[in-house]
């Protein structure tokens, strides 16, 4: 079983329910795997780490994947904290037996190379620090794309749901496969 703690960009913001990339996921896992998400628009960090306990014991995941830190970094937060953050829930999923997947967002350049560096660098040290399985940029090959972005420049349209599956794919079948082998 699978949960995923994201923000907008997991929970389908702007688009159809069914046409987000998690849903897409489900549709591929065929019932292999079930799916629970989590996600919710503007979501922190902080918000999704006083929730998480109770889903851990809720749902008993085999793999946690957490798709968080946009609102973090839009709203220019601490990457300290945000790292603080993400670090419980990694522990917490780790404790529970789950397997984590973490998955890097970027935040815009007008918050300054410096921010973003710190920002960005907090998913590299994490999946280091705690030898996770990390997709470093959740909107490759989306964001800059015509007709990939919705009009606001932040959240990803539907036509764009099957390429950010396409980005976690890679990294989410063999750990899918793992569970599924030895679980």
């Amino acid at each position: 079983m699978l949960l995923v703690m994201g923000d907008s960009l997991s929970a389908a913001y702007g688009i159809e329910q069914g046409t987000g990339w998690v849903s897409l996921l489900q549709a591929r896992l065929d019932g292999k795997a079930r799916v629970v998400n989590a996600s919710i628009s503007g979501e922190t960090s902080s918000g999704a780490a006083a929730r998480l306990p109770d889903l851990l014991g809720q749902h008993e995941p085999d793999i946690v994947v957490l798709e968080l830190g946009g609102n973090d970094g839009l709203r220019g937060l601490p990457p300290r904290q945000f790292e603080t953050h993400m670090a419980d829930m990694i522990e917490a999923s780790q404790a529970s037996g789950a397997e984590v997947l973490l998955l890097g967002i970027d935040i815009p350049p007008n918050y300054g190379r410096a921010y973003r560096d710190a920002f960005t660098g907090v998913y590299t040290r994490l999946a280091d620090d705690y030898d996770l399985s990390l997709v470093p940029f959740l909107l490759e090959g989306v964001v800059l794309e015509d007709g990939l972005m919705q009009s606001d420049g932040i959240h990803p349209t539907a036509a764009a749901q099957p390429q950010i599956l396409e980005n976690v794919w890679p990294i989410l079948e063999p750990m899918i496969e793992e569970e599924l082998n030895h679980g």
